[in-house]
Protein backbone atom coordinates (compact mmCIF):
# COMPACT_ATOMS: atom_id res chain seq x y z
CA UNK A 1 0.00 0.00 0.00
CA UNK A 2 2.82 2.42 0.84
CA UNK A 3 4.55 1.72 -2.48
CA UNK A 4 1.36 2.56 -4.35
CA UNK A 5 0.90 5.77 -2.41
CA UNK A 6 4.47 6.83 -3.14
CA UNK A 7 3.89 6.14 -6.84
CA UNK A 8 1.17 8.79 -7.03
CA UNK A 9 -2.58 9.07 -6.58
CA UNK A 10 -4.53 5.83 -6.51
CA UNK A 11 -7.33 5.60 -9.07
CA UNK A 12 -9.62 3.03 -10.63
CA UNK A 13 -7.92 0.72 -13.09
CA UNK A 14 -7.34 2.80 -16.25
CA UNK A 15 -7.28 -0.07 -18.77
CA UNK A 16 -10.43 -1.72 -20.20
CA UNK A 17 -11.31 -5.35 -19.70
CA UNK A 18 -9.64 -7.60 -22.27
CA UNK A 19 -12.55 -8.94 -24.31
CA UNK A 20 -13.13 -9.76 -27.96
CA UNK A 21 -14.33 -6.17 -28.42
CA UNK A 22 -11.04 -4.94 -26.93
CA UNK A 23 -9.05 -6.90 -29.51
CA UNK A 24 -11.37 -5.85 -32.35
CA UNK A 25 -10.90 -2.16 -31.56
CA UNK A 26 -7.16 -2.67 -31.04
CA UNK A 27 -6.68 -4.28 -34.45
CA UNK A 28 -8.77 -1.62 -36.20
CA UNK A 29 -6.87 1.15 -34.42
CA UNK A 30 -3.60 -0.30 -35.73
CA UNK A 31 -5.06 -0.36 -39.23
CA UNK A 32 -6.05 3.31 -38.87
CA UNK A 33 -2.54 4.04 -37.61
CA UNK A 34 -1.04 2.54 -40.76
CA UNK A 35 -3.45 4.01 -43.32
CA UNK A 36 -3.89 7.32 -41.48
CA UNK A 37 -0.16 7.93 -41.24
CA UNK A 38 0.27 7.12 -44.94
CA UNK A 39 -2.59 9.44 -45.89
CA UNK A 40 -1.29 12.41 -43.89
CA UNK A 41 2.32 11.95 -44.91
CA UNK A 42 1.85 11.15 -48.61
CA UNK A 43 -1.57 12.22 -49.90
CA UNK A 44 -2.02 15.38 -47.82
CA UNK A 45 1.62 16.14 -48.52
CA UNK A 46 2.78 16.97 -44.99
CA UNK A 47 5.65 14.49 -45.15
CA UNK A 48 6.78 12.23 -42.33
CA UNK A 49 8.45 14.98 -40.25
CA UNK A 50 5.51 17.40 -40.15
CA UNK A 51 2.99 14.60 -39.74
CA UNK A 52 5.05 13.13 -36.92
CA UNK A 53 5.23 16.46 -35.08
CA UNK A 54 1.51 17.11 -35.51
CA UNK A 55 0.52 13.66 -34.27
CA UNK A 56 3.02 13.79 -31.41
CA UNK A 57 1.46 17.07 -30.26
CA UNK A 58 -2.04 15.63 -30.41
CA UNK A 59 -0.88 12.50 -28.60
CA UNK A 60 0.76 14.55 -25.83
CA UNK A 61 -2.44 16.55 -25.29
CA UNK A 62 -4.67 13.45 -25.32
CA UNK A 63 -2.32 11.51 -23.06
CA UNK A 64 -2.38 14.36 -20.55
CA UNK A 65 -6.18 14.16 -20.48
CA UNK A 66 -5.96 10.36 -20.10
CA UNK A 67 -3.52 10.68 -17.19
CA UNK A 68 -5.70 13.24 -15.43
CA UNK A 69 -8.81 11.05 -15.41
CA UNK A 70 -9.41 8.92 -12.31
CA UNK A 71 -11.05 5.99 -14.10
CA UNK A 72 -11.28 4.28 -17.48
CA UNK A 73 -13.08 6.54 -19.98
CA UNK A 74 -13.50 4.60 -23.26
CA UNK A 75 -13.33 7.45 -25.76
CA UNK A 76 -10.25 9.03 -24.14
CA UNK A 77 -8.46 5.69 -23.83
CA UNK A 78 -9.10 4.58 -27.41
CA UNK A 79 -8.34 8.01 -28.90
CA UNK A 80 -4.99 7.76 -27.14
CA UNK A 81 -4.43 4.27 -28.60
CA UNK A 82 -5.23 5.46 -32.14
CA UNK A 83 -2.81 8.39 -31.79
CA UNK A 84 -0.12 6.14 -30.29
CA UNK A 85 -0.61 3.86 -33.29
CA UNK A 86 -0.06 6.73 -35.72
CA UNK A 87 2.96 8.09 -33.83
CA UNK A 88 4.49 4.62 -33.47
CA UNK A 89 4.11 4.11 -37.21
CA UNK A 90 5.66 7.50 -37.89
CA UNK A 91 8.69 6.75 -35.70
CA UNK A 92 9.43 3.56 -37.62
CA UNK A 93 8.74 5.17 -41.01
CA UNK A 94 11.05 8.09 -40.19
CA UNK A 95 13.87 5.72 -39.27
CA UNK A 96 13.34 3.63 -42.40
CA UNK A 97 12.54 6.26 -45.02
CA UNK A 98 14.47 9.33 -43.86
CA UNK A 99 17.40 7.90 -41.93
CA UNK A 100 17.60 4.68 -43.99
CA UNK A 101 17.89 2.50 -40.91
CA UNK A 102 17.59 -1.18 -41.78
CA UNK A 103 14.34 -2.84 -40.72
CA UNK A 104 16.45 -5.59 -39.16
CA UNK A 105 18.19 -3.00 -37.00
CA UNK A 106 15.05 -1.04 -36.06
CA UNK A 107 13.12 -4.23 -35.22
CA UNK A 108 15.94 -5.43 -32.96
CA UNK A 109 16.35 -1.98 -31.37
CA UNK A 110 12.64 -1.63 -30.57
CA UNK A 111 12.56 -5.19 -29.17
CA UNK A 112 15.47 -4.38 -26.85
CA UNK A 113 13.89 -1.06 -25.81
CA UNK A 114 10.57 -2.76 -25.05
CA UNK A 115 12.31 -5.48 -23.04
CA UNK A 116 14.11 -2.74 -21.08
CA UNK A 117 10.81 -0.97 -20.32
CA UNK A 118 9.29 -4.24 -19.10
CA UNK A 119 12.37 -4.97 -16.96
CA UNK A 120 12.32 -1.56 -15.27
CA UNK A 121 8.52 -1.64 -14.90
CA UNK A 122 8.66 -5.04 -13.20
CA UNK A 123 11.60 -4.07 -10.98
CA UNK A 124 9.80 -0.96 -9.75
CA UNK A 125 6.22 -2.26 -9.54
CA UNK A 126 6.72 -6.06 -9.22
CA UNK A 127 3.96 -6.63 -11.78
CA UNK A 128 3.28 -6.11 -15.47
CA UNK A 129 -0.41 -6.85 -15.12
CA UNK A 130 -2.73 -4.49 -16.95
CA UNK A 131 -5.34 -5.19 -14.27
CA UNK A 132 -3.44 -3.04 -11.78
CA UNK A 133 -2.90 0.24 -13.64
CA UNK A 134 -3.99 2.22 -10.57
CA UNK A 135 -1.25 4.84 -10.22
CA UNK A 136 0.17 7.50 -12.51
CA UNK A 137 3.58 5.82 -12.46
CA UNK A 138 2.17 2.48 -13.56
CA UNK A 139 0.19 4.20 -16.28
CA UNK A 140 3.30 5.95 -17.58
CA UNK A 141 5.07 2.58 -17.79
CA UNK A 142 2.00 1.18 -19.55
CA UNK A 143 1.85 3.86 -22.23
CA UNK A 144 5.62 3.76 -22.81
CA UNK A 145 5.28 0.01 -23.42
CA UNK A 146 2.26 0.55 -25.69
CA UNK A 147 4.17 3.07 -27.83
CA UNK A 148 7.09 0.67 -28.22
CA UNK A 149 4.77 -2.24 -29.11
CA UNK A 150 3.38 -0.14 -31.97
CA UNK A 151 6.85 0.89 -33.16
CA UNK A 152 8.11 -2.71 -32.87
CA UNK A 153 5.01 -4.09 -34.55
CA UNK A 154 5.40 -1.64 -37.43
CA UNK A 155 9.07 -2.48 -37.91
CA UNK A 156 8.48 -6.21 -37.56
CA UNK A 157 5.50 -6.12 -39.90
CA UNK A 158 7.42 -4.19 -42.56
CA UNK A 159 10.35 -6.55 -42.12
CA UNK A 160 8.11 -9.55 -42.77
CA UNK A 161 5.98 -8.16 -45.60
CA UNK A 162 8.61 -6.06 -47.39
CA UNK A 163 12.18 -7.03 -46.53
CA UNK A 164 11.42 -10.75 -46.32
CA UNK A 165 8.98 -10.52 -49.23
CA UNK A 166 5.93 -12.17 -47.66
CA UNK A 167 3.56 -9.55 -49.09
CA UNK A 168 0.29 -8.34 -47.59
CA UNK A 169 -1.76 -11.51 -48.17
CA UNK A 170 0.75 -13.94 -46.70
CA UNK A 171 1.59 -11.42 -43.99
CA UNK A 172 -2.02 -11.32 -42.78
CA UNK A 173 -2.21 -15.13 -42.73
CA UNK A 174 1.16 -15.43 -40.96
CA UNK A 175 0.30 -12.96 -38.19
CA UNK A 176 -3.15 -14.49 -37.69
CA UNK A 177 -1.41 -17.83 -37.31
CA UNK A 178 1.04 -16.48 -34.73
CA UNK A 179 -1.78 -14.87 -32.74
CA UNK A 180 -3.67 -18.18 -32.85
CA UNK A 181 -0.61 -19.91 -31.39
CA UNK A 182 -0.46 -17.36 -28.56
CA UNK A 183 -4.20 -17.76 -27.92
CA UNK A 184 -3.82 -21.53 -27.80
CA UNK A 185 -0.92 -21.21 -25.36
CA UNK A 186 -3.06 -19.00 -23.13
CA UNK A 187 -5.93 -21.50 -23.27
CA UNK A 188 -3.51 -24.26 -22.24
CA UNK A 189 -2.41 -22.32 -19.18
CA UNK A 190 0.50 -20.15 -20.32
CA UNK A 191 1.23 -16.99 -18.33
CA UNK A 192 -1.59 -14.50 -18.89
CA UNK A 193 0.62 -11.40 -18.73
CA UNK A 194 3.15 -12.81 -21.21
CA UNK A 195 0.52 -13.98 -23.69
CA UNK A 196 -1.33 -10.64 -23.48
CA UNK A 197 1.77 -8.63 -24.40
CA UNK A 198 2.78 -11.06 -27.16
CA UNK A 199 -0.70 -10.79 -28.66
CA UNK A 200 -0.64 -7.00 -28.29
CA UNK A 201 2.64 -6.80 -30.21
CA UNK A 202 1.44 -9.17 -32.95
CA UNK A 203 -1.87 -7.37 -33.54
CA UNK A 204 0.12 -4.33 -34.69
CA UNK A 205 1.68 -5.97 -37.78
CA UNK A 206 -1.60 -7.82 -38.38
CA UNK A 207 -3.55 -4.56 -38.46
CA UNK A 208 -0.88 -2.87 -40.57
CA UNK A 209 -0.75 -5.74 -43.08
CA UNK A 210 -4.54 -5.81 -43.25
CA UNK A 211 -4.65 -2.04 -43.75
CA UNK A 212 -2.08 -2.23 -46.54
CA UNK A 213 -3.95 -5.14 -48.12
CA UNK A 214 -7.13 -3.06 -48.25
CA UNK A 215 -5.65 0.33 -49.14
CA UNK A 216 -2.71 -0.32 -51.48
CA UNK A 217 -3.24 -0.48 -55.22
CA UNK A 218 -3.64 -3.81 -56.99
CA UNK A 219 -0.28 -3.16 -58.63
CA UNK A 220 1.37 -3.61 -55.22
CA UNK A 221 -0.75 -6.57 -54.15
CA UNK A 222 -3.55 -4.66 -52.39
CA UNK A 223 -7.28 -4.38 -53.04
CA UNK A 224 -7.07 -0.73 -54.08
CA UNK A 225 -9.62 0.75 -51.64
CA UNK A 226 -7.31 3.65 -50.84
CA UNK A 227 -6.15 5.07 -47.52
CA UNK A 228 -9.06 7.51 -47.21
CA UNK A 229 -11.81 4.92 -47.59
CA UNK A 230 -10.03 2.36 -45.42
CA UNK A 231 -9.34 4.89 -42.65
CA UNK A 232 -12.90 6.24 -42.68
CA UNK A 233 -14.49 2.80 -42.56
CA UNK A 234 -12.37 1.63 -39.64
CA UNK A 235 -12.70 4.94 -37.79
CA UNK A 236 -16.48 4.74 -38.13
CA UNK A 237 -16.55 1.23 -36.70
CA UNK A 238 -14.19 2.21 -33.87
CA UNK A 239 -16.37 5.22 -32.99
CA UNK A 240 -19.49 3.04 -32.99
CA UNK A 241 -17.92 0.41 -30.72
CA UNK A 242 -16.45 2.99 -28.34
CA UNK A 243 -19.79 4.80 -28.19
CA UNK A 244 -21.43 1.49 -27.31
CA UNK A 245 -18.92 0.95 -24.49
CA UNK A 246 -19.44 4.50 -23.24
CA UNK A 247 -23.22 4.21 -23.18
CA UNK A 248 -22.92 0.88 -21.43
CA UNK A 249 -21.43 2.74 -18.46
CA UNK A 250 -20.04 0.24 -16.01
CA UNK A 251 -19.86 -2.41 -18.72
CA UNK A 252 -17.19 -0.31 -20.44
CA UNK A 253 -15.18 0.34 -17.27
CA UNK A 254 -12.73 -1.80 -15.42
CA UNK A 255 -13.56 -2.50 -11.77
CA UNK A 256 -11.56 -1.25 -8.82
CA UNK A 257 -8.75 -3.66 -8.15
CA UNK A 258 -6.95 -4.76 -5.04
CA UNK A 259 -3.71 -3.02 -4.16
CA UNK A 260 -2.18 -6.48 -3.93
CA UNK A 261 -2.77 -7.26 -7.62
Amino acid sequence: MQDIRRAGRTVLNKVPEVTLMFWAIKIMSTTVGETGADYLAVHVGHGTSVTGLMMAGLLAATLLIQLRTDRHVPWIYWLTVVLVSIVGTQITDALTDRLEVSLYVSTAAFAIALAAIFAVWFKVERTLSIHSIVTTRRELFYWAAILLTFALGTAGGDLATEALGLGFNVGVVAFVGLIAVVAAAYALGANAVLTFWLAYILTRPLGASFGDLLSQSREYGGLGLGTVSTSLVFLTVIIALVAFLSFEGDAGRSPRVSHND
